[in-house]
């Protein structure tokens, strides 16, 4: 099968790399000449070009370019794809990119895998990067099932594990899950930046260690996805935002009343919840 990415960054390039391994033909588009030949001498597509007709002869084309650039970008190869051609994306928000590319193309299947690393690029592109990792299709009522199962196929032919939901049932749950947390991180280094005292923040600095590290990682992350995820999933990440604050406020509240015991029930009760949503890391 030939398989087309257009968008050679760290997940084009990762999947590109993967699909090879498993022995597909992968074709690239990217806007760049020079990002087309760093992909053909890594290895991560066996053809590339600045031209969208490249991807004639292609089966499948996954589209992993900024969510602000998806629809642009699928009506410019159009043109040049074969009617049958499958269309899939990576947008980490699907509900608006489902309703603007399945009027265009029937052939459509919104996908989000829910994988990355905290670099961007091409250069940041790895094998198996996504095995093990929840991977959502959310196709909807008039999406072919003959479009949806080649998707799927090539999906789980990356280790990945196969989720099926709603657009918008995906993006209420990933306002929870990433784009909240990708907020909260930078809402927390915000905060400790804004110390008055520059000798304590110096020192802060120093002595930060595991536990900053690991709450601040995603909110040091790409500026440009974090946009991306506030600007085309605004209503439930202003719902995820409101709610936490929410929490804080409660946890406020019993801090300043010193109700020790209320406290400790609260951090028990978090301390049972958390492996509930990290159990695909534990599989």
């Amino acid at each position: 099968m030939n398989i087309g990415i257009v968008g050679l960054g760290l997940i084009g390039g990762s999947l590109g790399l993967d699909l090879r391994s498993h022995g597909y033909q992968v074709f690239g588009f990217s806007r760049r000449e020079q990002t087309c030949q760093q992909a053909i001498s890594r290895g991560v597509v066996d053809q590339a070009s600045v031209d969208p007709a490249i991807l004639a002869a292609v089966q499948v084309v996954f589209i992993c370019t900024p969510l602000a650039a998806i629809f642009n970008t699928v009506e410019q190869i159009i043109p040049h794809l074969s009617t049958n051609t499958v269309l899939t994306d990576v947008g980490s928000v699907k509900s608006p990119i489902v309703k603007a590319i399945t009027p265009m193309w029937t052939n459509f299947v919104g996908g989000h895998p829910m994988a990355g690393t905290a670099d961007s690029g091409l250069a940041a592109a790895q094998l198996n990067l996504f095995v093990l990792k929840p991977y959502v299709l959310t196709p909807v009522a008039t999406t072919p099932t003959q479009a949806v199962s080649i998707v799927e196929k090539v999906v789980r032919s990356l280790g990945a594990t196969v989720y099926y939901c709603r657009p918008d049932e995906h993006d209420r749950a990933v306002s929870w899950i990433s784009h909240l947390p990708v907020m909260v991180s930078a809402g927390l280094i915000t905060a400790c930046m804004n110390e008055s005292d520059l000798n304590v923040l110096a020192l802060a600095q120093k002595l930060a260690s595991s536990g900053f590290r690991d709450t601040s990682r995603v909110g040091g992350g790409n500026p440009e996805l974090g946009v991306m995820m506030a600007r085309y999933n605004k209503e439930e990440l202003l719902r995820s935002l409101h709610q936490y604050r929410y929490s804080l406020e409660a946890l406020i509240n019993l801090i300043e009343q010193e109700d020790w015991i209320s406290l400790e029930q609260q951090l028990k009760s978090t301390h049972l919840a958390r492996p509930h949503f990290l159990e695909s890391d534990l599989g």
